[in-house]
């Protein structure tokens, strides 16, 4: 071979090398209908993920982390709903598989393992942690997977690929105030405490108090702690110096936990108020469990299980035959209502002939009022907007299953569209 023929061979194969590879981040860029897809027999277009006989669904979570318990309950969760869908026949005549990742907790790890997942899976029913989602929502939008967070951040917002369910932590907390200002005497002039992590969950749930704690005429005092910190002791004795009448915390369950303990030890007994992430039952077998039960209430997008919904009752059922021994906590119900959204979305999607990634974002959006039986109704069809905006009153009950009994039903909390209004 001479070294012109030499020359032009090489160049030829580096041109093809070029159009390939031209060509795969052509197709990732346009996410689910440029990458891979096409027509079944049916005449439902398909992409990554999906198969004529499967649809393939990825879970980002944490197994071995801060928030394993967590974890673990919203992945059998969602297992459970995925063996019940399968049972009844699969949804557009394809079975559900679930693929988990463990990342810990790591946001690394969590950037590592959505490499690996996201060219297999049409969406993500479960990503757990607003650092984990925040780090990956340039990738999620670009590949147009729709995936459900863990996560409630205000910041998550405005997404097309990305739906936060239910509340975010600033109307958790602005309906956290107006619940202390309704029943528990916090009044004009008064302070209350706000103990938060710092990050995205923390910050933002203090921007709900603060704004509603100045349209009632309350003063917030906050405290920023980190999410390693389990000894609230310094923390308290801040507050407790401050006068506060009533306390909120946006943290995690260990830290709601040490909270209470130490404030009921060192004579501040005053109301404690966190949202769903703040509170675990597995608390109430812990030394803090007195003071839990006596002193803290949990605003919640999601009802609480032993609401009496048929819905939530024969979720709790299925849950333990399946998984006998487990416990049924918040994070059973979350997981396997965020699943039965998820259903919803690809049943819609198949009705519309697109299985795609774009096709399935499209469906989502297109729903106003999807209601599973599971709490109160999601409207998905502005991603600016949280996709409820009424929440429940709980209170930690070492009876009840799933540890919290209601207090008050879902309901819209005063102001809440005012600060929207000022917010966007």
């Amino acid at each position: 071979m001479n070294v012109r023929n030499r020359t032009t061979r090489a160049a030829l194969a580096l041109s093809l090398a070029l159009l390939v590879a031209a060509t795969g981040c052509s197709s990732k860029a346009k996410g689910g209908d440029g990458d891979g897809a096409a027509a079944t027999a049916g005449g439902v277009r398909t992409g990554p993920g999906v198969t004529a006989d499967t649809i393939r669904l990825g879970a980002l979570t944490d197994l071995t982390g801060p928030y394993a318990t967590l974890g673990k309950s919203i992945v059998q969760a969602q297992q459970l709903w995925a063996d019940q869908t399968n049972a009844r026949g699969g949804i557009c005549h394809r079975k559900i598989e679930i693929v988990v990742k463990d990342h810990g907790y790591d946001v690394q790890k969590a950037v590592t393992a959505y490499a690996d997942l996201a060219p297999d899976v049409v969406a993500l029913p479960q990503v757990i942690g607003s650092p984990v989602v925040a780090a990956l929502l340039d990738d999620i939008e670009r590949d147009q997977i729709l995936t459900f967070p863990q996560a409630w951040s205000a910041s998550l917002l405005g997404k097309d690929a990305v739906q936060v369910l239910g509340t975010t932590y600033d109307i958790d907390t602005l309906a956290a105030v107006d619940y202390l200002t309704r029943t528990r005497h916090i009044k004009k002039g008064d302070r209350i405490g706000h103990v938060y992590f710092e990050g995205d969950y923390g910050d933002n749930a203090l921007e709900g108090s603060t704004w509603a704690a100045k349209r009632a005429g309350i003063t917030v005092v906050g405290q920023k702690i980190q999410a390693t910190d389990t000894d609230l002791t310094a923390q308290v004795a801040a507050l407790a110096r401050a006068g506060v009448k009533a306390v909120l915390i946006s943290a995690g369950p260990a830290q709601t936990a040490s909270l209470a303990g130490v404030a009921a030890a060192t004579g501040l007994k005053v109301p404690v108020v966190t949202s769903a992430p703040g509170y675990a039952p597995q608390l109430l077998k812990t030394q803090a469990a007195p003071a839990l039960v006596a002193m803290v209430s949990i605003v919640s997008a999601a009802p609480s299980l032993d609401s009496g919904l048929p819905g939530v009752k024969a979720m709790v059922a299925a849950y333990t035959r399946k998984y006998p021994g487990s416990t049924v906590d918040s994070g059973v119900l979350s997981g396997y209502n965020a699943a039965r959204l998820m259903g919803e979305d690809l049943k819609k999607a198949c009705a519309a002939g697109s299985l795609t990634r774009a096709g399935l974002v499209e469906a989502h959006r297109a729903q106003t009022h999807l209601d599973t039986g599971l709490g109160t109704p999601q409207d998905f069809s502005d991603p600016s907007r949280p996709a409820a905006l009424s929440t429940y009153v709980l209170k930690p009950d070492p009876k009840a299953a799933g540890g919290t009994t209601g207090v008050e039903d879902a309901h819209r909390a005063p102001g809440v569209e005012e600060y929207l209004g000022q917010r966007s």
